[in-house]
């Protein structure tokens, strides 16, 4: 399954935006209203909960600096990957989250609109920073 989320434009430029994403600690800035736990793990790893949802572990396992950060799952049960792609523009940086999960069908039919909804969530509360 592969969602994506609008590309947004945001005030920080390319590489400032790079060093905010690879700091796992900037995620809670840029959780949805419903998040109800955030927890640093590690230097690459962080722990979120959404309301009426399981805790989900998020690790950073790639990155290209100043262009791309891949989070991967820190579960075997549900393998995926949030690449978020970063691009000069004008006036800073657009950015936009790309989701890539394998999922049976029933489980991409039950997760699909949660997730779009999540990473568009993401997308927009980094064009606010």
């Amino acid at each position: 399954m592969n969602l994506e989320s609008p590309k947004v434009t945001a005030s920080k430029s390319q590489q400032e935006m790079y060093k905010f994403l690879t700091n796992v600690e900037n995620y809670e800035q840029i959780m949805p209203n419903s998040k109800e736990k955030f927890e640093v793990l590690s230097s690459e790893k962080f722990l979120f909960q959404l309301k009426g949802m399981p805790e989900i572990v998020l690790k950073i396992v790639n990155t290209d600096e100043p262009n791309l950060v891949v989070l991967g799952s820190g579960s075997d049960k549900f393998p995926f990957t949030l690449s978020i792609h970063i691009n000069e523009a004008d006036t800073g940086s657009e950015v936009q989250f790309l989701f890539h999960g394998e999922f049976n069908a029933m489980m991409a039919m039950m997760v699909k609109s949660p997730l779009q909804k999540f990473i568009n969530n993401l997308s927009e509360n980094i064009s606010k920073l």
